[in-house]
């Protein structure tokens, strides 16, 4: 049996270090140390202790150390305006599904994953969006997720602090 739990703040180096992890893999090698560390787990400790949570996580320890986590799934809830196909505005997004390499092909992230969305159910929050890479985007279809027909974009606006 797999052991699920909701993430706390005490959890928050953990799942940075699994972030770095992911950002890993997508990006063929490893992050520098530009102080982004430090600030996710600060972002990830003040979330996890609010007592209106907007982000979430559900974790699955490792099993020969407890204090350490195997695998992840992060999401956040956004307040958009309403619309026809989601009347309350209520949106979440799932982000951060990531497995420690060494605790790969258990199930692990399904898990987290399966977890996140009942939270979001619960939540009576019905539309969740995410971004895949192709070799996660299996695993998000066999849990019902599909492509939609719009396609993400983004700007970096520069001279920001």
């Amino acid at each position: 049996m797999i052991n699920v739990r909701r993430a706390t703040a005490a959890d928050a180096a953990e799942l940075v270090r699994l972030r770095g992890i992911l950002i890993a893999a997508m990006h063929d090698h490893l992050p520098a140390d530009g102080g982004w560390q430090q600030q996710a787990q600060m972002t990830l400790e003040k979330r996890l202790l609010a007592p209106e949570p907007t982000l979430v996580a559900f974790v699955v320890a490792q099993p020969d150390a407890p204090s350490r986590l195997a695998a992840c799934a992060v999401g956040t809830v956004e307040e958009r305006l309403g619309g026809p196909g989601n009347p309350d505005g209520l949106t979440g997004y799932v982000f951060n599904v990531a497995t420690d390499p060494a605790h790969r092909r258990r199930g692990y992230s399904r898990w987290c994953t399966t977890a996140l969305l009942a939270w979001y159910r619960d939540h009576g929050i019905a539309t969740v969006d995410l971004r895949a890479t192709p070799p996660a985007e299996p695993l998000y279809r066999s849990l019902g997720f599909e492509r939609t027909a719009d396609p993400a974009m983004r700007l970096h606006i520069t001279g920001t602090a």
